[in-house]
């Protein structure tokens, strides 16, 4: 039987930590692990009551970013041996009702990847212009490199087996991390599958922080994430 754990970052999430927790508890009940990327919210106290035989944590004293957040987690779930991970938003815009399609279909993948904007993903909001246009952009160049077929590039939701997993090489702290991944997964000739998943925008007022709110400065970086990753692995 394989072991299987959902990983979920978190920073400044005390709005959603227990809701979420709860609805994932309905259709799931294996292990959860909690990485708390130096939230200065009510978030680590929070995520210390729900912890229980089956949900973890590991508490980051300081804000590292998010894909170095992920990156730790991606360590924790290779070194306790587990066959497939999840990973999942918790913001709320992810919904865990998904999980058990995400685990019914990674056994014949390496990574399932959730898609907001496939044709069959249902609709819950609309996302701001500059975040579609710049998913839109990246997507386009991600797939010319990489022969893959993807609608969103930058989906946080999705499955991975364990083993394609700790394959990869991923170093960026923030945001491009999923660049990074989607040019190592053709470079190692990894299997990759869409499965499509609500969309679902219910904050406006989210943003990314600092220069990244700037829509050109936040695509530049894309872009220059994915030239670098191209010429690393000579793609």
């Amino acid at each position: 039987m394989s072991r299987n754990v959902v990983l979920i970052p978190v920073y400044n999430e005390e709005r959603h930590l227990e809701g979420l927790l709860s609805r994932l508890r309905q259709v799931y009940q294996d292990d959860v692990l909690l990485i708390d990327d130096g939230s200065v919210d009510r978030s680590p106290t929070i995520i210390k009551t729900l912890l229980d035989g089956r949900t973890a944590s590991i508490l980051q004293e300081r804000n590292r970013g998010y894909g170095a957040t992920l990156t730790a987690g991606f360590q924790e779930v290779v070194k306790h041996g587990y066959d497939y991970v999840i990973t999942m938003d918790s913001d709320g815009q992810h919904r865990p009702d998904w999980i058990p399609e995400f685990f019914r279909l990674i056994p014949a993948w390496d990574i399932v990847s959730g898609s907001r904007y496939s044709a069959e993903s249902d609709k819950m909001g609309d996302a701001p212009p500059d975040r579609r246009a710049i998913n839109a952009t990246v997507t386009a160049r991600i797939n010319h490199l990489t022969g893959f077929s993807l609608t969103d590039s930058f989906c946080g939701f999705k499955a991975y087996r364990v083993s394609a997993l700790a394959k990869l090489d991923l170093s960026d702290v923030g945001y491009a991390m999923p660049l990074q991944l989607w040019l190592q997964a053709r470079h190692h000739g990894l299997k990759v599958v869409e499965q499509p998943v609500s969309r679902i925008y219910d904050d406006p007022s989210r943003r990314f922080g600092g220069e990244l709110d700037v829509p050109e400065v936040r695509l530049q970086l894309y872009l220059e994430t994915i030239e670098r990753e191209r010429s690393r692995w000579n793609l």
